[in-house]
């Protein structure tokens, strides 16, 4: 059996029907807007989520920068759980990109409430940064794929527009969610001024997220996808895949979701590890017990031809995927238990 990769949904590639839908997809030039399978992307997504326009991007990193940077001005403030993506995984991006400031808020498993919006809005003060932005992940990477509920993000988002401020929804694994909650994007993309999702992750696309919004946020959007050198000549071969992929991958995202559950029941009767998150997509986080240091279980692992993820000392990340199978899952069960027998010995 091939190496089995579980550190994270990014590494999927393309089924066959991905690569024929790619390899016959009329082209041109998406910079002068004239690329038809870009705009059919564009079109679809933006249509999806009740929106006016998108911008298709080479990366959700690129997407969500965007969104910050049209977002905000200068020496604005925005909201954001310490570990959503947009603050933890992108390099300082707010601060170089926009220079804005950022106001940590310490959630529950990456998730914010409207009491932390209502209590964090600055004052309109001269020694204080404007609040503008409250920018939210759905699903929570590093909460263990957890993810908000339609109701909770509603909330959320009366708590912005309570104060005037912009919301925007990195929705990396948006769909991940949905197929959870059974609420479609239509009810959720009136909830926020921007919505990003990723086509690249459970997707299993290899290029591009998509950057939702109406059509003054995406005309200057587009302005700052050219400055961030995002703009792509003849892309329609990979927006073909993004087309593909959210007419024919995002229900059975619930496959991957079954798998992780699978892990986690494993994971759980084992005696070296501490904690398991609770599996609630297709993202396991657990904890080893001190003295079983993560670098050492993802080694051990490795040299059973399964790959994982040392977050911490003592965490993992495991991430199921379009790529991961039920007969890797069977291996993957295997070799945990008998990693079990190896550790008491």
């Amino acid at each position: 059996m091939a190496t089995i990769d579980l550190r994270s949904d990014t590494v999927t590639r393309p089924t066959a029907a991905m690569k024929e839908a790619m390899f016959n997809a009329p082209l041109g030039d998406d910079v002068f807007s004239e690329d038809p399978t870009v705009n059919a992307l564009e079109e679809k997504a933006a249509k999806m989520f009740g929106k006016d326009a998108a911008l298709y991007c080479p990366s959700g990193t690129m997407t969500n920068q965007i969104a910050v940077k049209t977002h905000t001005q200068p020496m604005d403030e925005v909201i954001i759980e310490k570990t959503n993506h947009v603050y933890y995984y992108e390099a300082g991006g707010i601060a170089f990109n926009s220079a804005a400031s950022v106001r940590l808020i310490s959630g529950d498993r990456g998730r914010i409430t409207p009491q932390d919006i209502e209590q964090n809005v600055n004052a309109d003060n001269l020694h204080h940064a404007r609040t503008r932005l409250v920018s939210i992940e759905n699903t929570a990477n590093r909460g263990g794929g957890s993810y908000y509920t339609r109701d909770e993000m509603e909330a959320l988002s009366n708590a912005a527009r309570k104060h005037n401020l912009r919301i925007h929804l990195d929705g990396a694994r948006l769909f991940n969610a949905l197929v959870e909650t059974g609420n479609s994007t239509l009810e959720i993309g009136p909830l926020f001024d921007s919505v990003s999702i990723c086509l690249s992750k459970g997707l299993g696309c290899p290029v591009g997220s998509v950057l939702i919004g109406d059509k003054d946020f995406i005309k200057a959007a587009r302005k700052y996808r050219k400055v961030f050198g995002g703009g792509m000549r003849q892309a329609g071969f990979l927006a073909a895949a993004g087309i593909y992929a959210l007419d024919s991958h995002v229900a059975r995202l619930k496959e991957d979701h079954r798998r992780a559950k699978q892990i986690e029941a494993t994971l759980l009767q084992l005696p070296f590890v501490e904690r398991v998150y609770e599996v609630m997509t297709n993202i396991l986080i657990f904890n080893l017990k001190a003295g079983y240091p993560a670098e050492q279980f993802v080694a051990e692992l490795k040299s059973s031809g399964i790959l994982c993820m040392a977050i911490g000392v003592n965490q993992v990340r495991m991430v199921t995927h379009l790529d991961f199978t039920d007969a890797m899952l069977d291996k993957t069960l295997s070799v945990l238990q008998r990693l079990n027998e190896t550790v008491k010995a």
